[in-house]
């Protein structure tokens, strides 16, 4: 629980990029949304086995209560998707399965549209902001399978863990709709030259860079 603080960090990058948006006036409807979440015990507090039904009218039965950020996510996609968007990005600490896989250097980026995953790819490496995009494999779509909800929010095993939770997320998402999913983790738990350690920005600047050249000022 020691850096658990830094789960902000998701939240954190989306008021950056749309500070950015605003300061530089980007001829955009811009929709900011922050779900926040707090993961407490309390006399109200969800319980493992609990079912939740979600913005959308989805079911969800809880196998993980620490798989919460996604819950609320799931439910900001939602309100999102509701204003018919030309683009979605949402960013968040979301899983230590991404961290695993690539290291806390790569954000794992999860996107459903290949030109836009392609813009992004290209910028973060224009930008010395490297991304690393994961796929939304159909394969595993089953492991999100619940006997008593429409969905499970977190499969057993940890077995990609990283892209069943970007699963779950794309059921909120309106498939004609381009979405990013940035599961950043936001830290830098070494310092290096001209990054110091704390809080970083990762995913930030390929985001911005993308921003700019679709929609110029």
């Amino acid at each position: 629980m020691k850096l658990m603080k830094k789960d902000m960090g998701g939240s954190a990058h989306a008021l950056a990029l749309a500070g950015l948006v605003m300061g530089l006036r980007l001829p955009v409807r811009l929709h900011l949304l922050i779900p926040a979440v707090e993961n407490s015990i309390s006399g109200n507090a969800f319980r493992p086995g609990d079912i939740m039904r979600s913005r959308k009218g989805l079911t969800v039965e809880n196998t993980n209560t620490d798989a919460e950020g996604r819950l609320v996510l799931g439910d900001a996609l939602t309100k999102a998707a509701e204003n018919n968007p030309g683009l979605i990005l949402d960013f968040a600490t979301l899983t230590g399965a991404a961290r695993v896989a690539l290291g806390p250097d790569l954000p794992a980026t999860f996107v459903n549209d290949d030109t836009l995953a392609d813009a992004l790819l290209a910028a973060g490496s224009a930008v010395g902001d490297p991304l690393w995009r994961m796929p939304l494999w159909d394969g595993y779509d089953t492991m999100l399978d619940s006997d008593i909800a429409d969905m499970i929010n977190a499969p057993e095993g940890g077995f990609a863990g990283s892209v069943t939770a970007a699963l779950f997320l794309r059921r909120f998402v309106d498939a004609g709709t381009p979405w990013a999913h940035f599961d950043t983790f936001a830290w830098r738990p070494a310092s290096k030259p001209g990054r110091p350690k704390g809080g970083d920005a990762l995913g930030l600047r390929a985001a911005w860079a993308v921003l700019k050249g679709r929609y110029p000022a």
